[in-house]
């Protein structure tokens, strides 16, 4: 098979500008899935480092390893500095497993039909954690079978992704069990600390691990990219500590926690082992709930929970993306709802898919094949939106103007709250038209953002601690913003809640008569200021003149 691959930067796929045909000679052909269970198989997509190697060959050669043939693209093919590409022809999409791109996927196969929970019983490495709390949490779930069972139909889209990366590094199965804990396998899960994805991460982690969280797209939620980081994460913290339990607390509660609650026991002559440590609440369940779900997983029966049946072969696979094209119009040519498509890619921010950003999209197997084909006897636009940078500070009403459509349309889209400026530089969503028929470029799919500041009186930046049971709406309501702004000034819902302690940033009006009040002090405070030094350098030239007088009398 052939595919085109767009941009070096789009690894997933293998690289920018090349072309990748299958050797019949190198690797086997790839056949469809064809489950006798009527579950439909996909594949993932992760980059092979060698794939990378080899696209950045400038010549053409085979790659025997991997049974690819690589022919790059002449270098004009790939000159595009402008934030926008003219548009090209529809390319066939062909979609691969990315783990294994050159192997062949048969579900008729006895190792496909295997149970995936009797996979992940056989790579339980954790040492036992002799804790009440263990116990406690086993009963909490084992008295919720329903929750139970909806949480393994939702992790039935990813466990056998994250098995497979688990054990290609190595590591204890019981790590493929976390997102139990952290999300239950919800990759829209969004904490009132910002964490996001099945791995919650918060945003400077996952910056930190190159998980891109820009106005188009939110790679925490990328059920591929925040894997990798995620395991990534965990085997550096168990390189740092030594000791699972140790790593999985750093998880939850940061490693300069961990080190620091280490630290103080040891100068205490205290055990530094996990459940010796002072940590907090959340922390101190953290670790027992991992067991606990071990637990079940291990023995259902016992325990009287089902688990979701999950057979061992790929659920999704991935399809390459050449073009913008529209989500709505992506999961209709897939046959898919729109549900079932933002399940298996979670990550997109907006309505539209940028081919510069996304290098493809996952889809069940058969699903993958539909929308090949759909995609190549598709007559009409691909996209309806595309990207504009604002080149001047405007409200959103003549920046709708400016492109033709609504102003109520333009802020929702762009999540614009009332009474508020976009600055110049920003990059708004808007619909496609004649003077906006172009791909976005690479460089504005990933740098895109928004800035917004206030349209009316002027404000002061002011930080509140959250009370107990406090909400956006509480928060707004008390201070009299709309629970929109507030959701938008600290980049959470409208229906968010924040834990106490927590740190909101609010925009307050400043009124004429506190600007006035504010700048006097300021005046006073500067002209108490101007007295002091005055009064300094006086009490100075006075202390000389004394040490002289002293001198000459002796």
């Amino acid at each position: 098979m052939t595919l085109h691959l767009q941009s070096l930067r789009r690894l997933a796929l293998c690289a920018s500008v090349a072309v990748v045909s299958v050797w019949t000679s190198g690797c086997s052909t790839f056949t469809p899935f064809a489950s006798s269970t009527g579950q439909q198989a996909q594949t993932k997509a992760p980059v092979l480092s060698t794939a990378k190697a080899v696209l950045s060959r400038p010549d053409t050669r085979p790659e025997s390893s991997l049974g690819l043939k690589v022919e790059l693209s002449p270098p004009a093919a790939i000159a595009r500095e402008s934030l926008s590409l003219p548009a090209e022809p529809v390319v066939e999409a062909h979609p691969i497993d990315p783990l294994n791109p050159g192997s062949v996927v048969n579900l008729d196969d006895d190792r496909a039909r295997e149970d995936l929970w009797q996979r992940i019983r056989g790579g339980f490495q954790l040492p036992e954690l002799e804790s009440e709390l263990v116990d406690q949490h086993v009963q909490w779930y084992a008295a919720r079978p329903e929750y139970v069972t909806r949480m393994t139909q939702r992790a039935n889209r990813y466990l056998y992704h994250i098995v497979e990366e688990v054990e290609r590094r190595g590591l204890p199965a019981e790590l493929a069990l976390l997102p139990f804990i952290e999300s239950a396998f919800n990759p829209q899960a969004l904490s009132s600390a910002r964490a996001s994805g099945i791995w919650q991460f918060m945003p400077a982690t996952g910056k930190h691990f190159d998980l891109r969280q820009n106005l188009f797209r939110d790679d925490r939620r990328d059920v591929l990219a925040s894997t990798d980081a995620a395991l990534s994460y965990l085997q550096r913290l168990h390189r740092m500590f030594g000791d699972w339990h140790l790593a999985l607390a750093a998880y939850n509660w940061g490693e300069g926690n961990v080190q620091r609650a280490i630290r103080r026991n040891a100068q205490q002559g205290l055990p530094t082992d996990y459940l010796s440590l002072n940590m907090p609440a959340e922390t101190r369940h953290y670790v027992p709930k991992l067991h606990a779900v071990r637990r079940l997983v291990a023995s259902p029966e016992s325990h009287q929970v089902t688990l979701a049946p999950i057979e061992n072969h790929p659920y999704f696979l991935s399809v390459p993306i050449e073009r913008d094209i529209d989500v709505a119009l992506a999961a209709e040519l897939a046959g898919l709802s729109m549900n079932d498509f933002r399940a298996l890619n979670p990550s997109m921010n907006k309505p539209v898919i940028l081919a510069a950003g996304t290098p493809q999209i996952l889809l069940p197997y058969e699903n993958a094949s539909l929308f090949s084909k759909n995609l190549r006897t598709h007559q009409g636009p691909l996209a309806s939106w595309t990207a504009w940078q604002v080149r001047r500070t405007m409200r959103p009403a003549d920046a709708a103007k400016q492109v033709g459509m609504s102003e109520r349309e333009l802020r929702e889209v762009n999540r614009i709250p009332p009474r508020m400026l976009v600055k110049a530089g920003s990059t708004l969503l808007v619909p496609r038209g004649k003077e906006h028929d172009r791909d976005v470029s690479e460089r504005l799919a990933d740098s895109a953002m928004i800035a917004l500041a206030p349209d009316g009186p002027s404000t002061k930046r002011r930080v509140v601690r959250a009370r107990a049971k406090d909400s956006v709406k509480s928060i707004a309501r008390r201070y009299g913003v709309p629970a929109s702004q507030v959701a938008q000034w600290n980049k959470v819902g409208t229906r968010a809640s924040f834990a106490k302690g927590h740190r909101v940033v609010l925009y307050l009006p400043v009124s004429k008569r506190n600007l006035a009040a504010e700048s006097g002090k300021v005046r006073k405070v500067a002209k108490s200021s101007r007295s002091a030094k005055s009064s300094t350098k006086m009490a100075r030239k006075s202390g000389k003149q004394s040490k002289v007088r002293v001198a000459s009398a002796r």
